[in-house]
């Protein structure tokens, strides 16, 4: 389960560089409270909204709780699709 934790959060982050070539949208509330923990344990020193916290939660997403990742999913940080297809190719 760890390893599909992680592929999701390479596919949030690398659907958040793309988005954020554009504009970056906001973290919602919903994400906020289910990663809350995660942000403190483990990118407690990036400011939210930022590339940096970004690229901190990819870095650390193989030890992301269930909760934040479905919620990442739930708040069409990434889409399930892309989650998938990343996961078959085994990144």
């Amino acid at each position: 389960m760890n390893s599909y934790r992680v592929k999701l959060l390479v596919a949030f982050v690398s659907g958040a560089c793309l988005a954020g070539a554009v504009q970056a949208a906001p973290i919602t509330k919903a994400v906020q409270a289910a990663c809350k923990t995660d942000y403190k344990n483990y990118c407690g020193e990036y400011g939210l909204e930022t590339s940096a916290l970004r690229s901190c939660m990819d870095r650390n997403g193989h030890k992301l709780s269930k909760v934040c990742v479905n919620a990442l999913v739930k708040a069409g940080e990434v889409s399930q699709s892309e989650v998938e297809r990343r996961h078959r190719a085994g990144r």
